[in-house]
């Protein structure tokens, strides 16, 4: 074969190579299209439409639309309802996601146990919270918890109380009732979570400590807790996030209620949005705290990843 025959063999294997990626690109991109269709429809559009209604007196039914600059924003933050509802979600968060952790990371490590019978059963059940609607947990909640409910009985029945407490409509219960129902529906998932983290863990570790006289606590102080550094920070990432962005079971529970003790920012951007101080929805406004409130998680999830970088560079040195 001369030169001339092998240089255009090799041109032609290389045009076909260059043609099959193109190939596979075009078909990659099709299989994605769908998907990017749907992320710019119901994600990339309604965010970048609430920049342009937060700067605007609209109600969210008329066609006008008036352009008031940062308006929206200076009432923002004058407005004590919102810090209120500020205030309380960060309460609510600090309250729930320390003990959603620390009660996961318990059944993960007693769940984990390959000796422990039926433990897929046990695993099953702490998880059912998780797959219910957030929305019927309150319902339900709400009826269980209630002056004449499931609780209450309970309770008097112990005598640990002579007259039924209001749980939801008392401002001092509502807050922790509405955290404990909030820990008990996510403490299923994180220990999913742990599990994952767990099962990452090398046996031989196990194995050479023991070997060594370690007991179990001193096992998981100095070989498991260490180890599961890492993802424990990207679990407290998703915690965190899911929490300040709570509104289906505290909409459905107290509908931020007794006289906006449960009022997070959630529940307080529907209220503004969809009905507005005097009855006339304002979904200008309600933008604008939607977009306020954004940054605010957007920056505490960096400073979150920040600590999370350090820690992990701190456990390499």
């Amino acid at each position: 074969m001369s030169n001339t025959e092998t240089t255009l063999n090799k041109q032609s294997a290389l045009n076909s190579k260059k043609k099959n990626k193109k190939n596979i690109a075009f078909w990659c991109w099709m299989f994605v299209l769908p998907n990017m269709i749907l992320f710019i429809l119901f994600q990339l559009w309604p965010i970048v439409s609430s920049w342009f209604y937060a700067m605007s007196n609209w109600n969210g039914l008329s066609s006008s639309i008036e352009f008031i600059g940062l308006a929206n924003f200076k009432e923002l933050v004058q407005d004590k309802y919102f810090w209120n509802a500020f205030k309380n979600v960060f309460i609510y968060s600090f309250g729930s996601v320390p003990f959603q952790l620390i009660l996961g990371l318990l059944f993960a490590v007693i769940l984990n146990n390959p000796k422990l019978k039926f433990a897929s059963v046990y695993r099953t059940f702490i998880f059912l919270p998780v797959i219910t609607s957030a929305a019927i947990i309150g319902i339900i909640m709400s009826f269980i918890w209630s002056s004449d409910g499931a609780v209450n009985y309970l309770l008097m029945q112990i005598g640990l109380l002579d007259t039924p407490i209001d749980f939801l409509g008392s401002m001092t219960w509502a807050m922790p009732t509405v955290i404990m129902v909030s820990i008990w529906m996510s403490t299923g998932i994180n220990m999913i979570f742990w599990l994952a983290g767990l099962q990452g863990i090398p046996k031989e570790l196990y194995e050479a400590a023991y070997m060594d006289g370690a007991g179990h606590i001193r096992t998981f102080f100095s070989i498991t807790l260490p180890l599961l550094v890492p993802i424990g920070a990207v679990i407290l990432l998703f915690n965190v996030a899911f929490s300040l962005r709570a509104f289906d079971l505290i909409k459905t529970l107290t509908d931020g209620g007794p006289f906006f003790a449960t009022d997070v920012v959630s529940t307080y951007i529907y209220s503004a949005a969809f009905a507005g101080e005097i009855g006339q929805p304002r979904m200008g406004y309600g933008s604008a705290a939607g977009v306020f409130f954004g940054f605010t998680i957007v920056f505490l999830m960096l400073f979150i990843q920040y600590l999370r970088n350090k820690v992990k560079a701190n456990s390499h040195v």
